[in-house]
This record gives structure tokens, sequence and C-alpha cells, in this order.
């Protein structure tokens, strides 16, 4: 077997035997200081412990609402929803193009009965929540909204994140519904809806995990994200909303890797990085418009099918780069998930990896354990100019929608997955147990199991909605969402009408279509 050349990092930097002083000079400002390297809170974890929360959706709204209370009964704090691929691509599930799909990936959330299902007994007001949305973002947030003020829990007192980044969806996942520019004025519209009726929600989680995911580097996650980023604060400045006051409820979600030390580096440029954006871009004096927030994930492309129990380490290492990084709050994969749904036994070991980390490790005692580093300083410094020198690129092809529409993003993210994948296949990189230490003597594994007539009961249930409704007013808010799409006024109130009137996310989705068009081909 050849050995691994550990001498680069994936991203082509060169990591030399031995830093010193003149590898890091100057000083960093102290964390909870602008431009925030070393963190957004002056004490991090030992004032504010990062959120441990566990995504999770699979199947029906009452199976999902059952693994969320079991999690939250384990030491959960906060819920962090999966939504099948038809709700993320607005279609029903009754749509055929929905068929073999609901609640493969995720939840089927086709309605408000669904919503209301899917958080039945969970106390809205004490509990934090995100939901991983893009496309459809805007209606997934009006139905946890209206499923709260059906619990008498008013909106301003909801707190959580929503995905809202569509912008990746086009680069990385494909799960997009409208044109660029059209998802773009409904992500800044669901900004200014929130900063009226949902002031403590964040209103976007900018995502570089679906970036690395898809073969990125971290260099490359790190600068297509805050090229997003940069490009809805763009929009929302546009659309006549104040940085120094969206900037509060922005959020980011990056993945966390193996390469242990570039990734705490990233997460420590990546702030560094978005302050310096906002002061000097956007104008932003407001030190919390200038703290780049963020969610990790551990890596899904790096779980292995193989010898799946040692994939149990690599979510250790890799979240425990997102603690020393400075996370908000933290999702572990389970180790099964190379294989199918996690089972519960997998969740739960993977939800007690963080709490050992929070409770027996020592990593939150202290704020940035590895500031002063000079490995890390250094790392960090050629991260940040790394990324910098990708975002003044897409800053010269005009942005990032038109990065995107002319494929350049896509095409740099292909490449780097190609070099990563002949890097495994030529054994410059090891993968223990696929082309190294491979022993061929896996035990069984017990895996997760979807109920065969789950999609059966979902498609009654939401024809039986459409059944029982009021046919009239249904038909009434959505002509106007229709009228809304066609003006320039905010959309979401009259979407909010018409999920109350218990019209489905696919209806929506479609009339909203009637009038932005579809982008199935990479053209409007």
């Amino acid at each position: 077997m050849a050995a691994t050349d550990q001498r680069l990092t994936d991203s082509g930097i060169e990591i030399r035997p031995v830093y010193t002083p003149d590898d890091a000079p100057g000083a960093i400002e102290p964390p909870g200081m602008p431009p925030f390297t070393r963190g957004i809170y002056r004490d991090m974890y030992r004032g504010r412990p990062w959120t441990i929360r566990q995504y999770a959706g699979f199947a029906s709204a009452e199976e999902t609402n059952a693994r969320f209370r079991y999690l939250l009964e384990q030491g959960q704090m906060g819920l962090s929803v999966a939504f099948d691929l038809p709700t993320q691509l607005g279609l029903d599930s009754d749509d055929p193009r929905a068929e073999g799909e609901v609640g493969r990936t995720g939840v089927a959330i086709d309605s408000l009965a669904d919503m209301e299902l899917l958080l039945d007994g969970i106390p809205l007001d004490r509990v934090s929540t995100s939901m991983t949305i893009n496309a459809p973002a805007a209606l997934l947030l009006l139905l946890y909204e209206l499923v709260a003020e059906r619990q008498g829990v008013g909106s301003s007192a909801l707190r959580g994140t929503v995905q809202n980044d569509v912008l990746k969806e086009y680069v990385a996942r494909g799960n997009y519904i409208f044109p660029p520019r059209p998802s773009m004025r409904l992500a800044t519209d669901l900004f200014a809806y929130c900063a009226e009726r949902i002031p403590g929600w964040n209103t976007i989680s900018i995502s570089g995990y679906h970036i690395r995911e898809a073969g990125s580097t971290a260099v490359q996650e790190l600068a297509f994200t805050l090229a997003n980023g940069i490009a809805y604060c763009e929009a929302a400045v546009a659309a006549g909303l104040a940085p120094d006051v969206f900037g509060e409820r922005l959020s980011f979600f990056f993945n966390a890797h193996n390469d242990f030390f570039q990734e705490i580096a990233k997460f420590r440029a990546a702030r560094r990085l978005w302050a310096r954006i906002m002061a000097e871009r956007f104008g932003v004096t407001n030190p919390r418009a200038l703290a780049l927030r963020f969610h990790a994930q551990t890596g899904g492309s790096t779980l292995t099918a193989q010898q799946p129990e040692v994939n149990i380490v690599r979510v250790a290492v890799q979240a425990l780069s997102a603690v020393l990084g400075g996370c908000q709050s933290l999702h572990t994969n389970s180790f099964d998930e190379a294989l199918a749904l996690p089972s519960e036994r997998a969740a739960t070991i993977a939800l007690r990896t963080q709490q050992v980390l929070a409770h027996e490790s020592g990593v939150a005692s202290t704020a940035d354990p590895l500031g002063g580093s000079y490995f890390v300083e250094a790392l960090t410094t050629e991260l940040e100019a790394r990324a910098h020198e990708l975002i003044v690129r897409i800053d010269e092809l005009g942005g990032a929608v038109e990065a995107i529409e002319a494929g350049w993003v896509q095409a740099e993210i292909e490449a780097s997955a190609f070099e990563w994948t002949s890097a495994v296949e030529e054994r410059r990189r090891t993968i223990v147990g696929v082309n190294a230490f491979a022993d061929g003597g896996e035990g069984p594994i017990e895996l997760h199991r979807l109920d065969p007539e789950g999609e059966r009961r979902q498609r009654e249930r939401t024809a039986r909605v459409r059944a029982e409704r009021d046919a009239d007013a249904a038909e009434r808010a959505l002509a106007s969402v229709g009228a809304a799409a066609q003006g320039s006024a905010n959309v979401l109130p009259p979407i909010r009408v018409a999920l109350a009137a218990h019209c489905t996310v696919g209806e929506v989705c479609s009339v909203l279509g009637e009038h932005w068009g579809s982008y199935d081909t990479g053209r409007a």
C-alpha cells in the first residue's frame, strides 16, 4: 500500500513539518471582538454552549414526531427537520413525479395537516427548530408559524433557522424549482416578512455543507459560500432592507471533514472574512451583523459502507474540529448513514458523541483553545487568502448568480471532485477500510427500514385534505398568490392565507411556477 501524502491538504496547501512564530506574526483580537477570528462570544461555550441539534426526518409526520420526541428525551437541545425529495421540490406526495420518493430521504409535508402532526406535543416556544428546506422554504416556515399560532405561541416567541439558500441548489444539489432571480426574490421576501413578524428567526442558513459534499475543497467551500452570502445581501439591499438589521439574522452552515486542523482554520477564516465583507462592502457597523454564526454538520460524504463502525471515529474527529472552530450548533452523523436512514441506536450514538465532547472532554472550558498556535494561525491566514482570491474571481464574473448561470462554479467543484476521486483510486489518499486496511469481515448492521405502506397513507391524507377543505376559499387564495407573483409586493402574506386555507405545498408552488417559470435545463 502506498503511503498517503500528508503534506498537502485537499485544498493543495502545503503543510510544513514545523511552524514557528515567524509563520504567525502579529496579535489577534480577543474572542467576541471583530473580526471574530477567535469566536463571536467573549467566553464562548462557558457562557453559551453550542446547540446539540440532530437532523431527523423520515416517512410520515407521525413517525418523525416520535423520533423528535425520543431525541429530546435523550438530551437533544433543538430540532432539525429533514424533508423528503418531493417536499424539497415543491411536489405533493400524490404527484406522479413523487412516486417512490415519498418519505425516503426525509419527512413528507404536503399541507398544514402534516405540519400539525409533525410538531404535535412539541412546545414551539421552548424549542429551537432548524428546517433544511430551500426552494419552498417560505412555505414551510409559514406552516410552522401557523402551527405555533394554533398552539397559542406568538410569532415573536419562535426561534430557529430556515435554510432558504437556493443558490447552492443550482451548484451542488439540484433541488431547485424556479429560476435564480425569482428564487432570490422569494428568499428576500422571507427576510422582510420575518423582520416584521418573526424577529427571532434566522432567515437564511447560507450553506457550504452541500458544496463540500459535491466534492469541493475546503477553500472552495469557504469562498463559494461567502460569495453566495454576498449575493443574498445585495438582493436584500436592492429590496430596501438595511444590512445592519438583516445581517443579524443571517447564519451559515458548514461541513466538518477529516482534515482536522484545516477544518478548524476554515471556520476561523470564515468569521474573519465575513466580518470584513460586511464592513467593507455593505458598511455594516453593528457588531451582531458583522459576526458570522454557523451550524456545522459532520461530513456525510466521508462515511463508508465498509467497516461502518469506523464512521463513529470519523464523526467524533469532525465534531471536535467544529467545536474547536467555534460552531454555534452541531449535528453529528450516524455511523450507518452510508447504508440507510439512521437507526435509533446509531442516532443515539451520534447524540452521545456530542454529549461526551460537551461534558467530558474539557474543550468547552475556554474560548478558542487553539488560538495562538503557530500552525493554526498560519493555516487560518492561508485559507482566508485563498478564499479571498476565489471571491475576487467571482466578482470579475459578475457575482455569484452570474458565475452560477455561466456554470463556472459547478465546473470548479467538478474538477476538485475528480481530483479527490483519482487520489483515492490511486491510493494517494488513504480511506481506512476502503483502499487500505480492508478486512472484509464486517458483521451485520441492523438498519432502519421504512414502512412500505407509508407512501400510500400519505397520499390518502393529502387527498382527504383537499376533499374536506373549503374549495372556494382555497381557489380564491391560490388566485391571490398568482396575482402577488406577477406584482412586486411581498408574496408571503398571500401564501400564508393559502396554506391556512389548506392549500398544499404543491398547489402553491405550481401557481408560482405558472408566473415565474421553472429551471429544468439550466435555462429559465
